[in-house]
C-alpha cells in the first residue's frame, strides 16, 4: 500500500488545460487486481471535488447527462488532485489557484468564488480527504454522493471553509443526511483509501492527467471529449459523431 501511495504523490495543476488526444485509442487490458474495469458505451467523467475547474463544469455536465442518459452509461471517477499533506500550501500554489478562480469568474457565466477563503484559513495542499469523503458516502448511501459533493463545494467555494479538514467534511456529511458515526469511521479507513487508489490508477490507465476530463468508450476504443464550460453542443456533436461512426462499422 505504501509503495502505491508513494507512486501517486505528485501535484497536478488546478487549472491544467485539457489535451486533445486519444482519437480511436484502443483499450488495453487493465490491472486485474483492480475492481474497476473499462466498460463499453460509457462516458467517464474524471474530477476532484476541490478542483475549481470541475466546479465550473458542473452546469455543462448536468446538461450533458440529461441529453445522453438514454444513450450512454455515465461513470464519475475521482482523479485525486493532491495527496494527503499537513504542511501549508506554498505561496506560489495559492497564487496559482486564486488565478484559476479569477479566470473562471472571467470566462464562465454566473461563477463566483469567496476569496475570503485565503485569509480565513491555512490552505493545505490536499484534496484526497474530500475524495475519500465521497467514496465513504457512496459506500453508505450512493444516492447521497451528489448531495455531499455539492455541500463540499458550497463549503469551499462559497463559505470559505476548508474541505481538506476532516471536521469540515463531517459537517458536510451531516448536512447530507449521512450517518455521521459510520461516515467518520469510513472516511480514513483502509478500504476507502484503497478505493481512492483504484480510482486514481483507473484514471491513469485512460491517460487522464488533468481535470475535469471526459473519456468515451465505444467498441473497445477510447476517445477524449473536449471540455466546454459554457455550452454543451460541441461536446454533444463530438459524442454523436463518434457514435454514428461506430454504428456504420
Amino acid at each position: 500500500m505504501m509503495m502505491i501511495q508513494a507512486l501517486l504523490l505528485h501535484w497536478i495543476s488546478f487549472d491544467h488545460k485539457i489535451p486533445s488526444f486519444c482519437i480511436g485509442h484502443h483499450v488495453t487490458i487493465y490491472n486485474k487486481s483492480n475492481n474497476m474495469q473499462i466498460k463499453n458505451r460509457t462516458l467517464y467523467y474524471f474530477y476532484d471535488p476541490m478542483c475549481s475547474w470541475c466546479y465550473a463544469f458542473e452546469k455543462s455536465l448536468l446538461e450533458l447527462q440529461k441529453q445522453l442518459h438514454q444513450l450512454l452509461s455515465f461513470k464519475p471517477i475521482l482523479g485525486g488532485l493532491a495527496p494527503d499533506a499537513t504542511e501549508p500550501m506554498s505561496v506560489e500554489t495559492q497564487s496559482m489557484v486564486q488565478h484559476a478562480w479569477q479566470q473562471i469568474e472571467k470566462n464562465v457565466p454566473d461563477m463566483r468564488f469567496n476569496f475570503d477563503f485565503w485569509t480565513q484559513n491555512i490552505p493545505l495542499r490536499s484534496t484526497y480527504p474530500a475524495c475519500r469523503a465521497l467514496l465513504a458516502a457512496e459506500q453508505q448511501s450512493p444516492l447521497q454522493v451528489e448531495s455531499l459533493r455539492k455541500n463540499i463545494q458550497q463549503a469551499y467555494y462559497q463559505e470559505a471553509k476548508n474541505p481538506s479538514l476532516d471536521a469540515i467534511l463531517i459537517d458536510c456529511a451531516a448536512q447530507s443526511a449521512l450517518n455521521i458515526e459510520q461516515f467518520s469511521h469510513d472516511l480514513n479507513s483502509t478500504g476507502i483509501q484503497r478505493q481512492l487508489i483504484e480510482h486514481i490508477e483507473f484514471s491513469r490507465s485512460l491517460s487522464v492527467n488533468s481535470y475535469p476530463s471526459l473519456r468515451l468508450v465505444l467498441n473497445d476504443e477510447i476517445y477524449t471529449i473536449d471540455i466546454s464550460y459554457t455550452e454543451v453542443n460541441s461536446m454533444l456533436n463530438q459524442i454523436n459523431t463518434l457514435m454514428d461512426v461506430h454504428k456504420s462499422r
